[in-house]
């Protein structure tokens, strides 16, 4: 599997985590190539798909050599456009469960908790898993851009769902999930580029405000709308 799951109690987030290069080595319940998945998805997330080589996938996952032809016969393309895809999958499914047990507002929190932990964690190197498909040029690239764009839909309308069950008109539940979405991954960009978590926190002050001014005081989010 490209990544584990692991809910964490004490502070109630499904948070993605990314094994690192020791244990894909030591890892005897993924198969190659998982732990090829998983070391594409953790290069491409650092360093971008393009200055990754196949050879830096095949050392970090620890695969026999010679086996990544033999999992991915199309090579690059289509190694970063199946990790992109199943990298949006298990983000999507992050925001299925925490819309539905914390609400959009707690939600948006977390999310951002997460990524600014995984920024200062990887020095500033690791943004959104998805985008490095959506940022793949040439032909190569299309099926990475077409799996990263899949996968930002099916935020948008996850998230869509959260605030139109919570009172939104659809419209603008569209709308503001757009915007929640569009904001955090720029803030992302960012963050890296600045070396700095003072977009996230910016974007997170910004959402969190506008979506407890629009959203009734009803619902998992009723505490957080009234604390403030």
């Amino acid at each position: 599997m490209l990544s584990t799951i692991r809910r964490f109690m004490s502070i109630g987030i499904v948070t993605v985590m990314t094994d690192s290069t020791s244990e894909h080595k030591g890892a005897t319940s993924e198969s190659p190539r998982e732990r090829m998945l998983s070391s594409a998805t953790e290069l491409f997330q650092r360093n971008g798909v393009a200055a990754t080589a196949l050879s830096d996938i095949i050392e970090h996952s620890g695969a026999p050599r010679g086996s990544l032809y033999h999992y991915f016969p199309e090579g690059k393309s289509q190694i970063a456009a199946e990790a992109t895809a199943q990298a949006g999958r298990q983000l999507g499914g992050m925001l299925t469960v925490l819309t539905a047990t914390h609400g959009p507002v707690e939600t948006i929190r977390l999310m951002v908790g997460h990524f600014r932990r995984q920024l200062e964690d990887s020095g500033f190197t690791a943004g959104c898993p998805a985008a490095p498909g959506a940022l793949e040029g040439g032909a190569a690239g299309s099926d990475a851009r077409r799996a990263a764009g899949e996968a930002f839909t099916t935020w948008e309308a996850t998230v869509a769902a959260a605030f139109w069950q919570r009172g939104l008109a659809a419209v603008e539940a569209d709308a503001l999930a757009t915007l929640a979405i569009s904001a955090i991954e720029g803030a992302l960009v960012l963050g890296k580029a600045q070396q700095s978590t003072r977009a996230l926190d910016r974007v997170e002050k910004a959402l969190v405000a506008q979506v407890k001014s629009l959203l009734p005081v009803s619902g998992p989010d009723a505490a957080a709308t009234t604390d403030g």
